[in-house]
């Protein structure tokens, strides 16, 4: 059977995976799509790299446009990354009918609401299992194995740049600066690591994942985004007492006002398995309705991993090539004129338990004016530690967590215990998921 023809754009270290375990696993691939799978012509700026990965057994070009326009071309995989130029290849691919296989993450967060219509429009495909979390297969869970569910909520841990600073600062008690000179040594962090480490990284998966769990749109406008730069070891060591562990979590839920999309440190209970995800890892839990709590679990990026499900995509392109477009799995699970207009809700109407951590003045009183604070705006206190200042300090910290709250009210409360003259500094606020 003639082959599908692969126009790969960008051979970096996915597109070099992808190129190694297509041609690695060839035979088995085959069998698995029906008919084979080759990679006809790539598109690098580096073309001395891709002669070097291809041995001479593909096109070679440096104008990527050549490759969206090649009529023997069947199926483009964009691996270039960004906003700019990957937007025009893709919604150009698009327009020439030729079915997309992406990895770009940012790319779907921010346009693909424009990308997936241009591609229901044309009757072609627009496959990104790779652009979430690497090798595991989350997309696809979402969006054809969970499919009788009313998908409740997700949580995922999606970063493994911020979860492995994470796994040190807690295992070694070391600093946030000192972790990430250590992650950019080892090839774990960029050299500008501002995208991973503020959770903006984060926030374009967990956007893809929660229009797919809940058919909305895409709305990574919408999404709260906090990072851990500002945590210190002194939070996880607290948190570590009260018997959890922070984690950089991106959340998403369906609630009666509205959904909520946020990516932030979170306080996990220590006995949850996603709590137990340590180094580079990445896991993502989903809750149904029908099938209660499932953990996906696996490595988030590398070359080999990230491959996988770019292949992974192929193979469902290869084998739905000549399905009539209405019958294919829609691109966000729903069908796209059964798309949802459920409101993203702001990061104020969020209703969640807090960790708070406030130097105080070591004076009799302090603690009830700052419940009385606290029980004004209706904020319970679950647990509390108040350390013993040390010789001759005249301050000390009072940890607290709350139960379940409106963080309007929480930020309400936190102004006026910061307006407390017995209070040093600003309150750290943190959140806290029992995920249960």
């Amino acid at each position: 059977m003639k082959p599908i023809n692969v126009g790969l754009l960008g051979i970096g270290t996915v597109g070099g995976g992808t190129w190694t375990v297509l041609n690695r696993n060839a035979e088995e691939i085959t069998r698995r799509a029906g008919r084979p799978i080759q990679i006809s012509v790539v598109a690098d700026k580096n073309l001395e790299l891709a002669k070097q990965i291809t041995g001479g057994k593909a096109r070679l070009t440096d104008d990527a446009f050549a490759v969206v326009a090649d009529p023997e071309v069947d199926i483009v995989v964009e691996l270039i990354g960004g906003y700019g130029v990957a937007k025009d290849l893709v919604l150009k691919a698009i327009e020439n009918g030729k079915h997309v296989v992406t990895a770009n993450k940012a790319l779907l967060a921010v346009h693909g609401n424009e990308i997936f219509a241009a591609a229901q429009k044309k009757g072609v495909m627009v496959a990104f299992e790779a652009a979430v979390a690497g090798g595991i297969p989350i997309i696809k869970a979402l969006r054809e194995g969970l499919t009788a569910n009313r998908i409740q909520w997700l949580a995922g841990i999606i970063n493994g740049t911020t979860n492995f600073i994470l796994s040190e600062m807690r295992d070694k008690g070391l600093s946030f600066d000192t972790v990430l000179k250590e992650a950019q040594r080892l090839g774990y962090a960029e050299a500008d690591p501002t995208f991973d480490v503020e959770g903006v990284d984060a926030a374009h998966k967990l956007t893809i994942m929660s229009a797919i769990a809940f058919g909305i749109p895409m709305q990574f406008d919408k999404a709260h985004i906090e990072g851990i730069s500002t945590l210190t070891a002194e939070d996880i060591k607290y948190a570590e007492q009260f018997g959890y562990r922070i984690k950089l979590l991106g959340i998403t839920k369906r609630t009666a006002d509205g959904v909520e999309l946020r990516v932030h440190p979170t306080l996990i209970p220590a006995k949850r398995l996603i709590a137990n995800v340590e180094g580079a890892m990445n896991a993502v839990l989903v809750q149904g309705d029908a099938v209660g709590a499932t953990l996906y679990y696996g490595k988030g990026a590398g070359a080999e991993p990230t491959a996988s499900a770019v292949i992974a995509d192929l193979v469902d392109v290869t084998r739905m090539h000549t399905a009539d477009p209405e019958n294919r799995v829609p691109h966000l699970a729903f069908q796209p004129d059964r798309m949802a207009d459920i409101k993203v809700l702001p990061i104020g109407e969020v209703t969640t338990s807090y960790y708070l951590r406030m130097r105080v003045q070591d004076k009799p009183g302090v603690l009830a004016d700052i419940t009385k604070i606290l029980a004004d705006q209706q904020i319970s206190i679950d647990a509390m530690i108040q350390r013993e200042p040390a010789e001759g300090e005249q301050q000390t910290d009072i940890i607290m967590l709350t139960h379940e709250t409106r963080e309007k009210q929480v930020d309400a409360a936190i102004a006026k215990i910061e307006a407390l003259p017995v209070v040093t500094g600003k309150l750290i606020r943190l959140r806290l998921e029992s995920l249960s």
